[in-house]
């Protein structure tokens, strides 16, 4: 605080204080302990709050692993994020590389501009267009067909196949991104001196590079893991009946049940199992919290 006042002065500094305060709390802390407490509570009729049964109890989180086809859906929803978040892992930190490294910083600004156009169109959008281009009629088949390499249309939308697709698309950006920034910051002389001394290029990579890029690769890994195991509209616009996300299930306790408290209790361990993800990313990569929301 004492660093603040004398920075911006004591009017501002109590104002940057109080706002981030107003965030922490007002906009994340309360909603969270709103909903767990949400979570603890029975679902009861308006004449029954507050009597004999309002009590706090576990049964809302007893019934996901009681119900097998919701803990199914849990478990698919996790291995398919993790999935995805490797997915993008394996495609983005290639592209990392060569825009920090390789190419022109002026050509690198340019290819960055051609990534980011497709990302001005809403999310949406880009959910229904990829619907068209899977669609067992779509273009994608009809090239496939053309150019021989199928004899007959694939059903891209069944098995969670549009899914993986449109989430790796999706969100590839936030894996993309830190990936970049960290590579950037290492110095090309540390890399230089690696080939200098006969070290093949995979080694470079894994002695030098990925030590550096670590906090990058961590980041971008919690971000793509939170933001699909959390996706909605991927899911509802490009995933088939056989391939339903645990967020349509807490969505249909919400909106369509108006059973809030068993939504909560939903909502609140996919909380857990993304708080829990980003504690394994640290200890697998060995980085402090710090080093990822940097």
């Amino acid at each position: 605080m004492g660093e603040l006042t004398r920075r911006y002065g004591l009017t501002l500094a109590w104002g940057m204080v109080g706002l981030t305060a107003f965030w922490l709390v007002i906009l994340v802390a309360l909603p969270y302990l709103l909903m767990f407490e949400f979570s603890l509570r029975p679902y009861l009729t308006v004449d029954k709050i507050g009597g004999p049964e309002d009590i706090y109890t576990l049964k809302n989180y007893v019934t996901l692993f009681s119900n097998t086809i919701h803990f199914g859906v849990f478990l698919r929803t996790i291995v398919a994020s993790a999935f995805v978040t490797a997915l993008c892992l394996v495609v983005c930190y290639p592209m990392a590389f060569f825009l920090a490294k390789i190419v022109n910083p002026k050509d690198a600004a340019t290819l960055f501009l051609l990534l980011l156009i497709p990302f001005w169109v809403n999310e949406i959008l880009r959910s229904f267009a990829w619907f068209i281009i899977l669609s067992y009629q779509g273009p994608l088949n009809a090239a496939l067909v053309g150019i021989g390499l199928i004899e007959r249309p694939i059903r891209w939308l069944t098995g969670g196949n549009g899914v993986i697709v449109g989430l790796v698309y999706t969100y590839l950006l936030f894996m993309l991104l830190p990936i970049y920034n960290s590579v950037q910051s290492l110095d090309s002389n540390q890399i230089e001196a690696a080939e200098d001394l006969g070290a093949p290029l995979w080694r470079t990579h894994w002695r030098v590079v990925i030590p550096h890029a670590k906090p990058g690769i961590a980041s971008g890994c919690v971000m793509v893991f939170m933001l699909s195991a959390g996706s909605i509209i991927v899911p509802s616009l490009l995933g088939s009946p056989g391939t339903r996300w645990f967020t349509e299930i807490i969505q249909q306790w919400f909106f369509e049940g108006q059973d809030w408290n068993q939504g909560s209790a939903y909502a609140f361990l996919l909380l857990i199992l993304c708080t829990g993800f980003v504690m394994l990313m640290m200890r697998l990569l060995n980085v402090r919290l710090t080093d990822i929301a940097k």
